[in-house]
């Protein structure tokens, strides 16, 4: 077990790693290209990323997880889950689409953007919005890949669509010279390149899963759904912290603060990328260890799990804290002072949550993996919407910026103290 749950934590890690890191790239290529108005433009649109990526994970790894509980247990039914999954993302994907095609200047108006930031960045939410059928698409290829038992070709199908994503950010930005435009397609089309690399287990004799040609139940995709509740807030939380960081930052200091929050956020991504990938490779285990009522295995996987993430928030915290102003300054192409003194403290304050998010993140993963759809959406709704809304409003009237970088720590230091006692009674 110590093994299998070993490779299956790495191969998450890296892939999820691998994940967040081209979205770093795009912040860099873009601080090179567009300076402080096109990271504005950036975070701007993430929130929009953050809603479509939630859709999609919840769909994907809910269905999944449904999916490797109906082997474990016996249900019966494991060959509707892939084709209900594949069908309601691209169905979930149709609105976004729409705003793509006709109303992206609406968007970013309604997300905060002024006159400069519309232009700057209005090509590139259009790009972003109607490839929503691929970023979407891809949640339910790359988690039904990994709970069929091959983490490692997931992990492949990840690692290479994002160093595809960094590769033509580069080549498209600057030998192509397409500014926004070429980050934006560099995002958009990776997305095909790990379905196609998770194409290689689906034509495999080692494949288990099958798309089915039928109605599919509204249903049983509910019920999928409830076992994502747990992904789909972990993104949504980024999109929804986001989205309320932006408004009361710009009242707060304008496109400046912004920008250092752009920053911030898109560093954070690799950190919360990191204690996902410990969720995600929990699960697996976790739900084959609940079909076969093994709890001393249940408690070992999610016991393990715990120290694995401390272990890596220590260290994260550690490295961020020390290098802070370097962190910083590789986004910070035009040498801003301003934006390095909002980003500098901010980024120390903000990581300081991790140390206690990755109890969060790993408890709500492994109560979703073992059917208990409520508690894990408890925890997920606390600290990805409810608590950090609440307290960046309340710290920000008391402190200002400051105030809007502590909201991140106190918000999952409240939300652990609901997650430790639900693991108690659970």
């Amino acid at each position: 077990m110590k093994t299998k749950l070993r490779r299956y934590i790495v191969s998450n890690l890296i892939a999820m790693t691998g994940l967040s890191c081209y979205l770093l790239a795009d912040t860099f290529f873009i601080s090179v290209a567009q300076g402080a108005n096109g990271i504005t433009a950036l975070n701007l649109a993430l929130p929009v990323y953050g809603l479509m990526f939630a859709i999609g994970s919840m769909i994907g790894v809910g269905s999944a997880t449904r999916y490797s509980l109906s082997r474990a247990v016996g249900w019966g039914d494991e060959d509707r889950y892939f084709s209900g999954s594949a069908l309601g993302a691209l169905a979930a994907s149709v609105p976004f689409v729409l705003l793509g095609l006709f109303a992206t200047d609406g968007v970013l108006l309604l997300l905060g953007a002024d006159a400069t930031i519309l232009a700057v960045g209005r090509s590139y939410l259009r790009i972003a919005l109607c490839c929503a059928p691929f970023f979407m698409l891809n949640y339910t290829c790359t988690a039904f890949v990994r709970n069929d038992g091959a983490p490692t070709i997931a992990m492949a199908a990840t690692l290479t669509s994002g160093l595809f994503n960094i590769l033509f950010d580069y080549i498209f930005m600057f030998p192509m010279g397409m500014g926004m435009v070429g980050a934006a397609l560099a995002t958009g089309l990776s997305p095909l390149v790990s379905m196609g690399i998770c194409l290689v287990h689906y034509l495999s004799p080692k494949n288990n899963v099958r798309f089915v040609w039928a109605v599919p139940s509204l249903r049983r995709l509910a019920a999928s759904c409830s076992l994502g509740v747990a992904a789909f807030v972990g993104e949504i939380s980024g999109a929804v912290t986001t989205l309320v960081f932006n408004f009361l930052l710009l009242n707060l200091g304008g496109n400046v603060t912004v920008a250092a929050y752009g920053v911030i956020a898109n560093v954070a991504l690799v950190a919360t990328a990191l204690f996902n990938g410990v969720s995600q490779g929990l699960q697996p285990l976790a739900s084959a260890a609940h079909g076969a009522a093994n709890r001393e295995e249940e408690a070992w996987l999610l016991r393990r799990c715990l120290q694995i993430a401390a272990a890596l928030a220590v260290v994260l915290v550690a490295v961020v804290l020390l290098l802070a102003e370097p962190l910083v300054a590789v986004f910070n192409s035009e040498g801003s002072a301003q934006l390095a003194a909002y980003a500098v403290p901010g980024i120390r304050l903000y990581f300081l949550g991790f140390l206690l998010a990755c109890f969060n993140i790993v408890r709500a993963g492994y109560f979703g993996a073992v059917g208990m759809g409520r508690e894990s959406a408890v925890i997920a709704l606390s600290r990805g919407v409810v608590s950090i809304v609440l307290f960046a409003v309340l710290l920000a009237a008391l402190w200002g910026v400051t105030g809007v970088w502590l909201a991140f720590p106190v918000s999952e230091g409240f939300t652990l103290l609901i997650s430790a006692r639900m693991g108690r009674k659970s």
